[in-house]
């Protein structure tokens, strides 16, 4: 008989900051302009691959993205989207929602309706990280368009 762990998911602050300090250094990297709304980037990344990032809202301390794969190829729930959320006077970036499931959490209780993970918004910080980090080293012909 296995025995249910119940204790509640609580985030480690420092690693998520940190992981946020990192997306955001990678996002300038990519957007030196990420505080003009109405704004978005187009890029390939290797064969096939192609993203958009759009600024959808900018403010003096905050710009919110749209990061979107829109390879035509692939059916619209396999391809990566998110909104992140920059905050500039914090110099962090943090996924505010993925694959427009809407706002995410800290934790979750699991299991739960959606089928979340207890660390779903670590997670998909974490998948930014990752993401932003292979742009980086494969990206080609970014451009931006207002």
């Amino acid at each position: 008989m296995t025995q249910r762990n119940n204790r509640k998911y609580v985030p480690h602050l420092p690693s998520m900051q940190a992981l946020c300090e990192l997306n955001y250094s990678h996002v300038l990297r990519i957007l030196p302009d990420c505080d003009t709304e109405d704004l978005s980037y187009a890029f390939s990344v290797g064969k096939g691959l192609s993203y958009e990032i759009r600024i959808v809202e900018s403010a003096r301390y905050t710009s919110t993205l749209s990061i979107v794969q829109t390879t035509k190829e692939l059916p619209a729930y396999l391809t990566p989207s998110m909104t992140v959320r920059l905050y500039h006077d914090a110099r962090m970036a943090e996924v505010i929602s993925s694959q427009n499931t809407g706002a995410l959490q800290p934790s979750y209780d699991y299991p739960n309706l959606k089928m979340r993970q207890r660390n779903e918004k670590h997670m998909v910080n974490i998948f930014l990280a990752e993401w932003l980090s292979f742009c980086l080293q494969h990206a080609s012909n970014i451009t931006s368009e207002a």
